[in-house]
């Protein structure tokens, strides 16, 4: 918990002491101005400002509930981005505006003063407000980086009653602290924080599919380094480095820190360098000591008529670190309010051995499988799963009845501790654990009651996979048959010479084989032959190992001779030919069945609708029509196993894939040609590219849905 509250601590006490100092200055200004009665004014103003705040909080907590769990992870992402923006922008205008912080702050309050009533409540809680919100929204950003609210929240409330218990002594003029200084210190430890946000968020959009590589990992030391244990934690949760990292997290996290961390001590620099050598008596007044409304003339004299207060001069500024009256660092109270927390924060989770609060630690091994399980509460949960035994093994959150999992951590290795974090709804709830070469054990079930219904995954297994792998490879050996077919009709057309019709021909034996692409993995070498492009070979198209379709466009566009096209289209024919004959003996893997419905059509998006394949005859677009036709064929024969699991997806995507082949028909001409990706209008190439982007990220569901489970 206490590791988890470090950042918000931090965020409580600017956040508060930045608002604090106006409201603060506000109430100081009306009191030694004879107004007291207008202190309900501020008051109304900040009361306002603190519901807003919280309301804020509601609104994001009751949105993200409501979501799936992929959209929760998306709107989590998108507002720890969000929240990294506005802490690194106040970051830096704190940086640049805390030496002339209290006299723009009078300035404001002596306009308001004159304006009336409605002004100053406005200025209140515009001042407040603005802090508020910034705050309910790193807040919230950091419970869900935490998985869990105590820590954070404790962690903001220490430092907002820290901030009002600092404005009160400036207020009092009991506290002097350097602003400056403040601002500086905290300022360079919130962007170490907001990296590790940064880091989170990324990796909650990774999660969510919204962003690519989530299995790109940089680093793995979960084997190696007890993810429970108080130093791991401690890291974690002050600095959001895990023990586990993708690409993706690791160059946003360095990037941002380098780049943030190097303008803001740079800045620093500069505005020490901008000081006079020697200030004027004037300039000497520090401006922290000007932060708590300073002590006016006798009443009676001008200012108190006015209202407006007038700061008692200080004494003399002492040389650069010397103590202060009283034999005390003047550095030393603000260093203490800082560092003090994060010690006693440190020894605490050292004491307690770091376990975090709020989650739950439950027994993995090849005898027992959940120990330690109780039941828990409804809501997003995380638990501490570690390993007893001595083999690696397999852990999944079912429900006992139908086997429908909820959560799951693949390969936990022996005497190590991951985390799975999963949402818990009304239902029953059980551990099974599958040891590598061993039999799965399954704990007793726990009944949750007064959650939502939460939805789990139905498991697959490789049976349930055999129906449509068989219709598949029927579909496949059919249609390699009419594609021998029309290859040597394309063969026959380039030895009679008659180049106007190989070039029809092309264009239906390339698309045929277009259709096959979830087959691709099975085909080993004869792909790179048939299909293959020249990329990365020393002569590009005219490389001799360049052979194929592709070979053929590039020759029948180029015009070519029939004589230099022979042997390329007697080849293919070899190739194409000895493919139907070894594919009945080609090892399928039917795992790749889920997995090519969003492939396929991934590199259509990449190869395809870029140009990028093109040698020639524009016909990018009837090869990627041809690609959605060969996904439509694989998501035929699946149909059944997705029907039972999500057949809202199936509508999403059905709907998907006639947008996209409207799309492409629309780039099909009446006379049989079509259109090159190049010359499409830009409006249509968008409205392309969107629809086939969104169909993707709907069949990015697929391989999750029909994943298959070892005994699960």
């Amino acid at each position: 918990m206490w590791d988890d509250a470090f950042p918000s601590f931090l965020i409580g006490l600017r956040e508060g002491l930045e608002a604090g100092l106006i409201v603060s200055i506000l109430v100081a200004t009306l009191v030694r101005s004879g107004q007291k009665a207008r202190l309900s004014q501020v008051w109304t103003g900040v009361a306002g400002a603190v519901a807003l705040a919280l309301s804020f909080g509601s609104v994001l907590t009751f949105t993200a509930a409501k979501l799936s769990g992929p959209a929760q992870e998306a709107f989590g992402g998108t507002l720890s981005l969000i929240a990294v923006c506005f802490v690194t922008a106040m970051v830096f205008w704190m940086r640049k505006s805390a030496r002339n912080l209290s006299s723009e702050i009078r300035e404001k309050v002596t306009a308001a003063l004159a304006m009336g009533a409605g002004t100053l409540i406005l200025t209140s809680f515009l001042a407040v407000g603005r802090e508020g919100l910034e705050t309910s929204l790193f807040l919230w950003s950091t419970i869900q980086t935490a998985n869990e609210s105590t820590g954070p929240v404790v962690g903001a409330a220490t430092g907002l009653v820290l901030a009002t218990g600092l404005c009160w002594a400036l207020y009092r003029r009991v506290l002097r602290i350097n602003l400056t200084r403040f601002f500086t210190w905290t300022g360079a430890v919130l962007i170490v924080i907001a990296a590790g946000v940064l880091s989170y968020g990324l990796r909650d959009l990774q999660e969510s599919g919204v962003l690519g590589g989530g299995t790109a990992y940089a680093f793995d030391v979960s084997k190696h380094v007890d993810a429970s244990s108080w130093y791991a934690t401690l890291v974690q949760g002050v600095l959001n480095l895990t023990v586990t990292m993708t690409v993706v997290q690791v160059l946003a996290y360095v990037a941002y820190l380098s780049i943030v961390m190097t303008l803001f001590v740079q800045g620093v620099r500069m505005t020490a360098e901008a000081k006079p050598a020697e200030a004027k008596p004037a300039e000497a007044k520090p401006a922290e000591a000007e932060a708590a409304a300073a002590e006016t003339k006798p009443a009676g004299t001008k200012a108190a008529e006015t209202g407006t207060p007038v700061a008692s001069e200080p004494a003399p500024s002492a040389s650069k670190g010397a103590p202060a009256q009283g034999g005390r660092p003047r550095w030393l109270v603000p260093a203490a309010l800082v560092a003090v927390p994060a010690v006693v924060a440190g020894a605490v989770i050292a004491v307690s051995d770091g376990k975090p609060a709020g989650s739950s630690t439950v027994s993995v091994s090849e005898e027992d499988c959940g120990k330690g399980f109780a039941a828990p509460q409804p809501g997003r949960q995380v638990f501490q799963m570690h390993n007893t035994g001595s083999k690696a093994s397999e852990v999944y959150l079912i429900n006992p009845g139908s086997g429908a999992v909820y959560g799951e951590i693949e390969g936990l290795a022996p005497g190590t501790t991951r985390a799975l974090i999963a949402t818990i709804g009304s239902g029953d709830y059980a551990w099974r654990c599958v040891p590598t070469g061993g039999k799965s054990v399954t704990s007793a079930s726990v009944r949750v009651t007064g959650g939502t219904e939460v939805k789990a995954v139905v498991p697959v297994t490789e049976g349930d996979l055999d129906a449509p792998l068989a219709a598949y490879k029927e579909y496949v050996t059919k249609n390699l048959a009419t594609l021998l077919t029309q290859s040597q009709q394309l063969q026959s057309d380039i030895h009679a010479g008659n180049l106007d019709a190989a070039r029809t021909d092309w264009v239906t034996a390339h698309t045929q084989y277009a259709s096959l692409g979830a087959a691709y993995g099975t085909f080993a070498d004869f792909d790179g032959k048939i299909d293959g492009r020249p990329d990365g070979l020393a002569d590009k198209a005219q490389d001799k190992d360049f052979t194929g379709f592709l070979r053929l466009e590039y020759g029948l566009w180029h015009n070519q001779s029939a004589a230099d096209l022979t042997p390329v289209a007697d080849q293919l024919v070899s190739d194409v030919d000895g493919l139907g004959k070894a594919f009945p003996t080609q090892k399928f893997d039917p795992t790749d069945l889920p997995l090519r419905t969003h492939e396929i059509l991934e590199n259509t998006l990449q190869f395809e609708l870029t140009g990028d394949t093109d040698q020639g005859s524009g016909t990018n677009l009837a090869t990627a029509q041809a690609n959605v036709a060969g996904t439509r064929e694989l998501l035929t024969v699946l149909q059944p196993l997705l029907q039972s699991r999500a057949p809202e997806l199936l509508t999403g995507i059905d709907a998907g894939m006639i947008r996209v082949n409207g799309l492409l028909d629309a780039a099909h001409r009446p006379d049989g040609s079509w259109t090159p990706v190049e010359q499409l209008a830009p409006t249509a190439r968008r409205q392309l590219n969107g629809a086939t982007g969104q169909l993707l990220e709907d069949l990015a569901n697929v391989p999750t849905l029909l994943e298959i489970r070892k005994a699960a």
